[in-house]
């Protein structure tokens, strides 16, 4: 491969540094002979003559690192530069996107509309409040009394979700704006958001922690949020009982009712509920569920025959089917026997505070 022209000046500045460092002391003298085989080698290399015209014009090696060291340090400072302008050319930008300038003529016409958006609120024109506040918003939404306000007016609107936004960015916008987190806490308790609300007034009375009204309000939501616990959990104690499960009679006394319900529909008569002919009303019997439920169990414990065997249920039977009417509860209930045989037909239910 042919050596270049640029190749054999940088072989030229290579031998005439060799040949200057012979001579002013930059290698010890035992090594200039080195530095002259050095240059022979170069030379035959390169093909080049070491003692050549060229050599003695040839630019310096230190000269050639200088400018280049130097075109280094002139091309970095020059990023860097760049560099620094880009980002004081964007920085204006990125806080125009959070925070737009706002001239003072439109500071004061959205201090203006404020002003109609309050007296509008005076006169409970709420919508038309709205709208000022909105105008005023257009012009200078860095105010957070603006946000706080128009929150006001849809509260009033019974409109609390976007006055929860609203103060939300009101306390957004100025995390030091007491009304604000007042106006939040108002929102979040017109939606029965009692935890946010609480959350709200707290954050608030830090700020200002004199402020009778946000007081009063805490005491307020916090009443509400423990009511609502309360009602929670006797839901879920309400949800706890066992379905198809008699709530029983008065002081754990099995329903004896049903079972003399069942009886007179049985038993027909004058005092049965009994159908034509003296049949047993079907459909009454299938629609009560106290009755249903009793002949679950008699079917599922073999009660029907124990009724069918028990003497004292044999002769009200025979009572009913003679027109003596329905039985006397207080009875039923005061017979051990029948009690007793009750609850067994009932599943055990009865129970004290079974029901409620």
């Amino acid at each position: 491969m042919a050596t270049t022209d640029a190749t054999k000046q940088i072989a030229y500045s290579i031998i005439a540094f060799l040949r200057q460092c012979e001579t002013d002391g930059s290698v010890p003298s035992a090594n200039v002979e080195s530095l002259q085989d050095a240059v022979l080698a170069l030379g035959d290399a390169f093909d080049v003559d070491a003692d050549s015209e060229e050599v003695k014009t040839a630019t310096g090696l230190k000269t050639m690192y200088d400018a280049y060291v130097a075109s280094n340090t002139n091309a970095s400072a020059s990023s860097t530069r760049s560099q620094q302008q880009q980002q004081q050319q964007q920085q204006p930008q990125a806080s125009a996107k959070t925070t737009k300038q706002v001239s003072a003529a439109d500071k004061a016409r959205a201090e203006s509309l404020k002003a109609e958006g309050n007296a509008a609120i005076a006169q409970r024109l709420y919508s038309s409040a709205v709208d000022k506040y909105s105008q005023a918003i257009a012009l200078d939404e860095g105010n957070a009394v603006y946000w706080s306000n128009r929150a006001a007016a849809w509260g009033a609107l019974g409109e609390h979700a976007k006055a929860v936004k609203d103060a939300e960015r009101a306390v957004e916008v100025d995390a030091g704006f007491v009304r604000g987190w007042s106006r939040l806490g108002h929102a979040h308790y017109s939606l029965g958001n009692y935890e946010e609300s609480i959350k709200a007034y707290t954050h608030g009375l830090t700020l200002d922690p004199n402020n009778a009204n946000m007081k009063q309000a805490l005491a307020q939501a916090t009443t509400k949020a423990k009511q609502a616990e309360e009602q929670g959990s006797d839901e879920e104690d309400d949800a706890g009982v066992v379905p198809g499960r008699s709530a029983g009679g008065p002081g754990g006394m099995p329903d004896m009712s049903a079972l003399a319900a069942m009886m007179g529909s049985m038993g027909g008569g004058a005092g049965g509920a009994g159908g034509p002919g003296g049949m047993p009303d079907l459909a009454g019997l299938m629609s009560n569920p106290a009755v249903m439920q009793m002949a679950q169990n008699m079917m599922a414990n073999g009660g029907l025959e124990r009724l069918m065997a028990n003497p004292s249920m044999r002769n009200m039977a025979e009572r009913m089917q003679s027109g003596g009417g329905m039985p006397d509860i207080e009875a039923l209930r005061n017979d051990p026997e029948m009690r007793k045989l009750a609850e067994d037909m009932m599943g055990g239910a009865g129970g004290p505070g079974a029901g409620r």
